[in-house]
């Protein structure tokens, strides 16, 4: 996610949309050039039309844009829910199990908890897992096609068992296991964004659209200034191709990427949380690179 507003994230922004711009900037010389041909100059596209098809173009690409903040957004919240459950589990834990006798199990919860968070971060950026989760794996012989699923099976496993050998009050152990199925919930709404796909066909016919508007733009403005013209049309081309490039960018919030969804820095967080919860002691504050986004 960007969080600095430097030159750093504005060049990031122009290299994602430098390709486009050239493309579109070298169409709309090529268009405006044969608009001062001997022949084709005598065509005349009234500018109404031209507004038209501009007014068009403006109101799909407000609607893409938003479509893909939302994305982006409901990503967001998710993971926020994430830090709220994860904080709210080890701290039930540690209230309600009893205070002797269960000191291992308020680490595994925690450390499951933990790996967790690293675990589906990893899966949903479809990267390999961290040493950090790969040793939990390991030592703990887990394998699964769904390995943050198996995660909160392991953690309902040994609710169970606390509870059959302590006896807690069932209650209490409703309480956690509400929490864990509301984990449950945030994956699965993590895995829907995941694998929703945006529709292809969606961004084709606001690209085609673009160069329809590039095409008929200088038609329809005084030949007078034949540079001004140009010019002109490769500015309104380039604001809408940068639009359209925003959009895209944020429509997919777990590629990765600086746009993306920090959630390798939130899950840092969380771990730095629950090792707090758990040892009832100030634990220093993450450390904040110098980069222009966090991960």
């Amino acid at each position: 996610m960007l969080v600095k507003n430097n030159k750093d994230s504005i060049l990031y922004f122009i290299k994602s949309i430098w390709v486009d711009i050239a493309a579109i900037a070298t169409y709309a010389l090529v268009i405006g050039t044969l608009d001062h041909n001997t022949t084709l100059r005598q065509i005349i596209i009234p500018l109404p039309i031209t507004g038209i098809m501009g007014t068009i173009v403006a109101l799909l690409l407000a609607f893409r844009t938003a479509q893909s903040y939302d994305r982006w957004w409901e990503a967001r919240k998710v993971w926020g829910e994430i830090v709220n459950d994860s904080r709210t589990l080890l701290r039930q834990v540690k209230q309600f199990l009893p205070e002797k006798g269960c000191e291992n199990d308020l680490k595994e919860f925690a450390q499951r908890q933990t790996v967790w968070c690293y675990a589906l971060s990893e899966t949903l950026r479809k990267v390999s897992f961290s040493v950090k989760v790969y040793t939990y794996l390991e030592q703990n012989g887990i394998t699964a096609n769904n390995v943050p699923a198996e995660l909160l099976n392991r953690h309902t496993d040994q609710l169970a068992l606390v509870c059959r050998i302590h006896h807690l009050n069932d209650n209490k152990q409703v309480q956690i296991d509400t929490t864990i199925a509301r984990l449950n919930d945030s994956m699965g709404k993590c895995e829907r964004i995941k694998n929703t796909v945006f529709p292809k066909a969606y961004s084709l016919l606001i690209h085609f659209l673009i160069y329809v508007l590039v095409s008929i733009l200088p038609f329809g403005l005084e030949d007078n200034y034949p540079v001004l013209e140009i010019v002109l049309t490769i500015i309104v081309a380039s604001m809408l191709i940068g639009v359209e490039k925003t959009a895209i960018i944020m429509q997919d919030p777990f590629e990765n990427s600086p746009t993306d969804v920090p959630m390798s820095a939130l899950s840092a967080v969380i771990e730095n949380n629950i090792k707090e919860i758990c040892s009832d002691k100030a634990i220093p504050p993450l450390v904040a690179d110098h980069y222009y986004y966090i991960n």
